[in-house]
């Protein structure tokens, strides 16, 4: 059976319509004319803000018994709209239940009324007067009579959407120390749902922003935040209907202050919410507590994706402040952790292959940085060597002894031709590029690295430059270029390592960015065969597949384990205009083949530090029988 996007993601919508203060009837009429913009949409759940029947800045209104009637009229009218539809609504009311009068939200599905939560925490300071009004609920659930049918009122309530459970706390609820998502989550609600209405003023909006999307992330849910809008009442405050989807720590959509817009939509991935839930030993105690769990007939029914997947996952589209940061703070952890190696193993010396590529610019830049931190010299702490083979381009080797030299390193040129020759004769090798022809030139430049590092007066450290992609496919060899002592790059994806690179470069500027950016454009290759010319004919792409594919593979199966069909659809979604369907499929197909057969490399991978979500180190983030079929 094909993949389809609704197996994992919920499709949700905030609302936010004009309000006509006071007129319920007329409220209800626009709430019914959205919800059903929402249904064609294959929503199916849409939220509208809190008091969204009557209006939030009624004042003494609420109290009026005609109000509260026509409130509870154009409830049982909006319900109708929802019979044998897709797509269940939530929508705010104030309501009279045995003589108290509640600020409720209410849950509406399968042409009724399914359940009704009362909000848990009434502000009362400031700019609000709830308890002059409202009364707060915090007994066991109870049943009411809405026009003779029995309604599960209470807040210990779950509302089942296909298998999805739903959960509400209203506007204060989220504010206050003890919230009642804690509970609603801890019994097993993926998503949550907050009907609201917080007066827009300097500064709030970010702070509210701040709180939802922390929400999401300390219950490893979804959280829909529905403001209320700007029609309310201007006297004295003034609504901005800021909206906001956010998952798992993340804002998936975004409806800003004062912004004109109806809906807002997105899809929230359930796959991603579950995984970290049992990643992280999530406590869910489901059908304990009082709790009662409402089934609803709603399915999830989308066909197509909202979600914006992104090409790069491990370097996001950001603002450049955000981006600038996130460069810098893996630079710093690279260089913190050699910095400490150097320290903790009293060899303040360093040794590294200069290729002329950017796994190995990226290591000698973050070398510099780390001689800096333990305080010396970066000319008097690194040695770069360059050791040209048959297959090597005076394109890279020139780059090398070019960066080496802006930067005030030295560096040695130690050819591996007459080694290699050796070992051929000594093999009997025929000198067909084949494997064997590949391997021994690496090993012979790993050789040399670690017995240089042997050779100084004070023994130095080799430092390792593969990177994050290269160990996930195996594109290494064993007991070679797989071997150092510290890789400062085992966590850093090559469609990163370019970025760093770039940016590193830019704070040195002059010849040296002019060298780095000549570095960055040439093309990708282990230079271990040619075929003749003195271009580069072996190009690693060409070989293994693209790397911003594996890399995207790479994300989506070790930072939320998603299947091969879930992650050959979210390829197609990000890369559809620039790959074919097949291309994709092939190379995906590769990769697991690729990623499966290299385990054991991993297995003896030396230490490195952890940048980011994903690693592989065997001692850390990943443990997986290297016989595994």
């Amino acid at each position: 059976m094909a993949y389809t996007f609704r197996e994992s993601y919920i499709r949700i919508a905030t609302a936010c319509p004009l309000v006509s203060i006071a007129n319920p009837t007329e409220n209800g009429k626009r709430i019914a004319e959205i919800y059903e913009k929402a249904a064609e949409q294959r929503v199916s759940v849409v939220a509208f803000p809190e008091l969204s029947i009557t209006g939030y800045t009624v004042g003494d209104l609420i109290q009026q018994k005609q109000l509260l009637l026509d409130a509870k009229e154009a409830l049982l009218q909006l319900a109708t709209a929802t019979k044998d539809r897709a797509t269940a609504v939530i929508v705010g009311l104030p309501l009279v239940v045995n003589d108290n009068l509640y600020d409720v939200a209410a849950f509406l599905a399968d042409g009724e009324v399914k359940g009704i939560v009362p909000k848990s925490n009434l502000p009362s300071y400031n700019e609000f007067y709830e308890n002059r009004w409202f009364k707060t609920w915090d007994g066991e659930n109870i049943r009411i009579d809405l026009k003779g049918k029995k309604i599960p009122f209470g807040t210990k309530i779950l509302f089942d959407i296909d298998h999805v459970l739903c959960g509400i706390e209203i506007c204060e609820d989220l504010w206050v120390a003890s919230q009642p998502s804690d509970f609603l989550t801890k019994n097993g609600a993926k998503v949550i749902f907050n009907p609201s209405a917080t007066p827009e003023q300097i500064g709030k909006a970010a702070y509210r922003r701040d709180l939802v999307k922390m929400q999401s992330a300390r219950l490893i849910c979804g959280y829909i935040y529905a403001g209320c809008g700007q029609s309310e009442s201007t006297a004295e405050i003034v609504m901005g209907g800021h909206q906001i989807i956010a998952a798992n720590g993340a804002i998936l959509a975004e409806k800003q202050p004062f912004e004109r817009r109806e809906l807002l939509l997105t899809d929230i991935d359930l796959d991603h919410l579950a995984y970290d839930r049992r990643r992280q030993k999530f406590k869910t105690l489901h059908g304990i507590n009082g709790v009662e769990v409402i089934e609803t007939s709603p399915q999830r029914g989308q066909t197509d994706l909202l979600a914006k997947i992104e090409q790069s996952p491990f370097l996001p589209e950001e603002p450049e402040a955000k981006r600038q940061e996130r460069l810098n703070t893996a630079i710093s952890i690279q260089a913190q952790g050699l910095a400490r190696r150097l320290i903790s193993t009293k060899n303040k010396q360093l040794v590294l292959g200069l290729s002329g590529g950017l796994d190995s610019t990226l290591a000698l830049l973050v070398a510099m940085e780390a001689a800096k931190i333990i305080g010396q010299s970066p000319g008097n702490t690194i040695t770069a060597i360059t050791m040209p083979g048959p297959a090597s381009s005076n394109r890279t080797q020139d780059n090398a002894v070019k960066l080496a030299a802006i930067l005030g390193i030295p560096y040695k040129t130690i050819p591996i031709e007459p080694i290699i020759r050796r070992e051929f004769e000594a093999l009997e090798h025929s000198g067909k590029q084949d494997i064997a022809y590949e391997n021994i030139q690496a090993r012979a430049r790993t050789s040399i690295l670690f017995n240089y590092a042997n050779m100084s007066e004070h023994p130095a450290i080799v430092l390792g430059t593969g990177d994050l992609s290269e160990i996930a496919l195996g594109w290494s060899t064993y007991n070679a270029d797989q071997q150092s002592h510290y890789n400062v790059n085992a966590s850093v994806p090559k469609t990163m390592v370019r970025a760093l690179v770039t940016h590193y470069a830019e704070r040195l500027g002059g010849e040296a960015l002019a060298i780095v950016a000549d570095i960055v454009a040439t093309p990708i290759s282990p230079e271990l065969t040619k075929e003749g010319s003195e271009k580069i004919s072996q190009t690693t792409e060409d070989i293994i597949g693209p790397y911003e594919l594996h890399d995207f593979f790479l994300y989506y199966q070790q930072r939320w384990g998603d299947t091969p069909e879930k992650i050959a659809a979210l390829t197609k979604q990000a890369f559809g205009k620039k790959y074919s369907a097949e291309t994709i499929e092939k190379w995906l197909a590769a990769f697991g083949r690729r990623f499966r057969a290299s385990q054991f490399k991993r297995d003896n991978m030396p230490n490195g530090p952890k940048i980011g979500a994903v690693s592989l180190s065997p001692r850390g983030d990943w443990r997986m029988p290297s016989d595994i079929s």
